[in-house]
């Protein structure tokens, strides 16, 4: 995520006059997505949408008390989510416009009201958002961000209120207070995290970005060895993981096996030893028939009658003639 404050020039982020140039800017993006029938977002505040254009003005430009007339009278932010935090903050634009607003009404208007250490809550600060879904110098498929105006005197009209003073948090002296600019972005970054449950890596946040950026050369070589070592934890983490998947998988298919096995042997005895049974009983039976069909035809054939048996011819004695004396 990019916060930035846009710095004070001639142009349309002049803010030494009136803030009308600015809301004139901020709306520019409608005419065009309305045109092509394209789903468009009002201006918005703590507690409502779609505000007039025309009370924007009025409202900051009447907020001055006090102010010199090269004072600056609103400050203009600048909220720009990644791509990757754009898709957890919606599937379509108009998601992603509600939870913009979201972030904005709840992280950060409360974080930049606290970084004055004036003790003041979100509803002290004056501020209109306006929230734009493309951007002509980015080659990103999602653009949205979020256009803030400011005002530099609080609700009431009383306390004056810079975020770009280099006081932090003073106590002592006739001007009390400051803001921390790198709190707030930390605080607001952090917020997103929590509010949409984005797990951001480290490369992501503010604060290694900061670090590459303005710190030392020892310091960033710190910060790129916490992430190396980060990376390789994570990826032994990972290999831990993969392993106790792999083992897991193969001990619930163990099990699986060796309940198949138990089954299928309960099954083979409660199935097959009957039929295994069954088959001696049928042989027996089958062998026993047997012999008896075989007795009885030999006992049949030994009690053959005679008459059956075939005789042996007799010879017949011849008669002998006697002679007649």
């Amino acid at each position: 995520m990019h916060i930035d404050f846009a710095p004070p020039s001639n142009g349309t982020y002049n803010n030494a006059g009136s803030c009308r140039q600015l809301a004139n800017y901020i709306e520019h993006e409608d005419l065009e997505r309305i045109e092509k029938g394209i789903y468009t977002d009002g201006l918005f505040v703590k507690t409502k949408d779609n505000i007039y254009k025309s009370k924007v003005i009025k409202d900051i430009d009447s907020n001055i008390g006090q102010l010199l007339k090269t004072d600056a009278k609103f400050y203009a932010i600048h909220v720009s989510p990644s791509e990757k935090e754009l898709r957890a903050m919606g599937n379509i634009n108009q998601e992603r416009a509600e939870a913009m607003k979201r972030h904005i009404r709840e992280i950060f208007i409360p974080e930049y009201a606290n970084n004055f250490n004036k003790e003041l809550s979100a509803l002290d600060i004056k501020f209109y958002g306006k929230i734009h879904f493309s951007r002509s110098r980015s080659d990103n498929k999602l653009n949205m961000h979020c256009h803030l105006i400011v005002n530099r005197k609080d609700q009431s009209n009383k306390k004056k209120l810079s975020p770009l003073t280099n006081r932090k948090n003073t106590k002592n002296g006739i001007i009390k207070g400051g803001f921390d600019r790198v709190n707030l972005f930390q605080q607001a970054e952090q917020g997103f995290d929590k509010l949409f449950g984005y797990n951001r890596q480290q490369k992501e946040s503010f604060h290694y970005h900061n670090t590459m950026k303005n710190c030392t050369i020892s310091k960033q070589h710190k910060l790129q060895e916490q992430e190396i070592q980060f990376n390789e934890r994570k990826i032994v983490i990972n290999q831990n993981s993969n392993q106790g998947n792999v083992l897991s998988s193969n001990h619930g298919n163990k099990e699986i096996d060796s309940l198949s096995f138990n089954v299928d042997r309960k099954s083979t005895k409660q199935i097959t030893t009957p039929q295994f049974n069954n088959q001696k009983s049928n042989i027996f039976a089958h062998s026993l028939a047997t012999f008896i069909t075989s007795a009885a035809d030999f006992l049949s054939n030994s009690n053959i009658s005679k008459e059956q048996i075939p005789n042996k011819p007799t010879k017949r004695k011849k008669k002998r003639t006697q002679a007649i004396a």
